[in-house]
């Protein structure tokens, strides 16, 4: 008798994948039309090639897996070698030196310091809105790189050695003598346990030695990133008073300096990225600037990294913006792709409303950074109070923009492997990184108290939509009432309607009308809900996700 049993098959097979949307790489990363004509309105026409090209390599299937690895293998702290010798090494995983080889190669770092063409520094920030799809992490060191020209040259024998090291293209990591290098990277060392942003609390001492110019440290700080960058500057207390310093990993001599990495911090996200907790003691640095000018010296760091918050935050909003389109459509439910229903519409259309607001912000504060170092002093006190408007708003925007946009994926976008995790962890960290949003709503009424130019370039900003929209015109108008009556208590809101003012007033200029006028009905004239997604009727639902979303809607 046959023992073989015949066993039914299996109508469906269980493997069989329906209703997923499929891998969104390879795609543009610059396919957006707020950055490219916000590229070309701001003087870096000139740039649009490389930006595409930028794009393409962004959206990859290989540059979108570097990110995935350089997150998912975290950076390692090696204290000592396996004799005993002190070494406070980082090991990174090879994807983040090839994103860093990338992104220091494309100009993201120095570069724009030495480049004498308008717009250099604005093409720079349109290359990070573009090559952050990849991940974010590896943009600290860069935007530091940046950051650290300006305050360096503070001290022009200083500058004279290290800024064609740090305006370099070439990415080379590990540690050695920075002259003997090819080019540089550059970190800072700023806050302390017992002050955090309240800097002038630093009990780190400064000891001038014999050799003018050159000090000792002794000191802990509290969270300074990228700890295998080459130099650093560090605010320390001098016998004058609380003093800005370059200190360099290794010493002319090829010894190591005194920089001893206590541990490596176990943050929330950014976790591609090493930030550390070093410890001075001997620790040789050279004084940049004067004694007791620390802050204002290092503030030119901090003016350029606040940008680079913005345009990080603004970056962002577009990749998940981006990852939830591509998702709505090609999903299906209830009979219709996502995409095509009304509420999922008006979900898409809004976030879309504000990372074309935050991009294009973005662009017009590059902009007037750029003219700004080229000696014009309008856009340099706009630039003063209109970076700290920018800072405080678009990065609180971010993580309630990205939450929804995650919410557009479903249970995807809860997992891992979505990526949408690691883009809701970054996201708080832009509000906080160069001061929270209450440091930098207070630096914004320290610049209308002791800078009334700050007051005058922002408003004659808004002036230059006076008249293209009444809800604008009329937020203007409540504008300037209340300056008179700013102080701490009503900062925060002050700030926040001072960056939607100036939003809708660049939207109103530069974007269609569907775009503005969607814009200011909501944001301007109070007829919206609490959550994303609520836009009333009549928006323009079509027109804006049209614009918006890479290949039609």
């Amino acid at each position: 008798m046959d023992s073989t049993v015949a066993l039914p098959q299996p109508q469906y097979a269980t493997h069989e994948v329906t209703n997923q949307a499929p891998p969104l790489a390879p795609y543009d990363a610059s396919d957006d039309p707020a950055l490219l004509e916000g590229l070309r309105r701001e003087g870096a026409e000139w740039a649009e090639e490389g930006i595409r090209r930028l794009g393409a390599r962004a959206g990859s299937a290989e540059a979108q897996e570097w990110g995935e690895l350089a997150n998912r293998h975290e950076p390692e702290l090696r204290t000592h070698d396996r004799y005993g010798n002190r070494v406070d090494e980082v090991d990174f995983h090879p994807s983040w030196h090839h994103l860093m080889r990338v992104a220091v190669a494309e100009g993201l770092a120095g570069a724009p310091w030495t480049d004498d063409r308008p717009g250099a520094h604005v093409a720079r920030t349109a290359g990070g809105l573009v090559w952050g799809h990849t991940e974010s992490g590896h943009g600290c060191p860069t935007s530091m790189t940046y950051a650290a020209v300006p305050a360096l040259r503070a001290q022009p024998e200083l500058a004279k050695v290290y800024e064609p090291l740090l305006t370099s293209r070439v990415y080379e990591p590990g540690l050695r003598v920075p002259a003997e290098k090819p080019g540089l990277l550059a970190g800072m060392g700023m806050t302390e346990k017992q002050g955090g942003s309240d800097v002038r609390t630093n009990t780190t001492a400064a000891t001038p030695t014999a050799e003018p110019g050159v000090y000792t440290l002794r000191g802990h700080k509290w969270f300074t990133s990228a700890p295998m960058c080459d130099v650093f500057l560090v605010l320390a207390q001098a016998p004058g008073g609380l003093s800005c310093f370059l200190v360099p990993r290794v010493l002319p001599d090829g010894s190591r300096n005194a920089f001893r990495i206590q541990r490596l911090k176990d943050k929330l996200g950014n976790r591609s990225n090493a930030s550390s907790e070093p410890e001075f003691d001997g620790t040789v640095a050279w004084l940049v600037g004067p004694e007791g000018r620390g802050v204002k010296t290092i503030i030119e760091m901090v003016n350029c990294t606040r940008l680079d918050c913005v345009m990080n935050s603004a970056t962002l909003m577009r990749k998940t913006l981006v990852e939830a389109g591509h998702h709505v459509r090609h999903r299906s439910a209830f009979g219709a792709r996502l995409v095509d229903q009304p509420l999922m519409r008006n979900v898409l259309a809004d976030l879309a409303l504000e990372s074309e607001a935050a991009t294009t912000l973005t662009l017009r504060l590059a902009g007037a950074a750029d003219r700004a170092v080229r000696g014009d002093e309008q856009e340099r006190a706009f630039r003063r109070i209109a970076t700290a408007v920018g800072k405080y708003w678009v990065t609180k925007r971010g993580p309630a923009f990205t939450a929804e946009a995650l919410e557009c994926l479903g249970g995807n976008g809860y997992v891992e492997d979505s990526g949408m995790p690691r883009h809701y962890r970054e996201a708080p960290l832009l509000s906080i990184w160069e001061g929270s949003g209450n440091v930098n709503a207070l630096d914004v009424l320290r610049a209308l108290a002791r800078e009334p130019g700050a007051a005058d370039a922002l408003f004659g900003e808004l002036a230059l939509a006076r008249g293209a929209h009444a809800r604008l015109d009329a937020t203007v108008t409540g504008l300037r009432s209340e300056l008179a009556e700013a102080d701490q208590v009503s900062a925060r809101r002050l700030v926040e309607r001072m960056a939607l003012a100036l939003q809708a007033s660049l939207l109103v200029r530069y974007a269609p009308a569907a775009v503005a006028d969607a814009f200011c009905a909501t944001r301007l004239g109070g007829d919206w809900g609490h959550a994303f997604g609520t836009l009333p009727a009549g928006t323009g639902l079509d027109a804006i996700l049209e614009r918006a979303l890479p290949g039609g809607n």
